[in-house]
């Protein structure tokens, strides 16, 4: 999903931090994930919001949980993503 919204820029950064914790590249990362490593570099820029079944697949990868992935969304964050309509 084509996304330009703070959300995926949230989500993206997140990911890149745990890749790099991880000591893999976005080309190890799409491996282990089973997807398009220009994928990976999409997701990181904040380009593309993943799917939930693309969240699944990359906090097993990275050997987390799927909600340490989506752990910067703190309410004063969504507050401010004015997620609520």
């Amino acid at each position: 999903m084509k996304s330009s919204a703070g959300e995926a820029k949230i989500f993206g950064a997140a990911m890149k931090r745990w890749r790099e914790k991880r000591g893999l590249t976005q080309d190890g990362l799409a491996g282990l994930a089973g997807i398009a490593s220009s994928y990976v570099s999409h997701i990181e820029r904040g380009e593309h919001a993943p799917s939930l079944t693309i969240i699944l697949k990359l906090s097993f990868a990275l050997q987390i949980l799927p909600g340490d992935l989506l752990s910067d969304f703190t309410f004063p964050t969504m507050k401010k993503l004015k997620l609520n309509g």
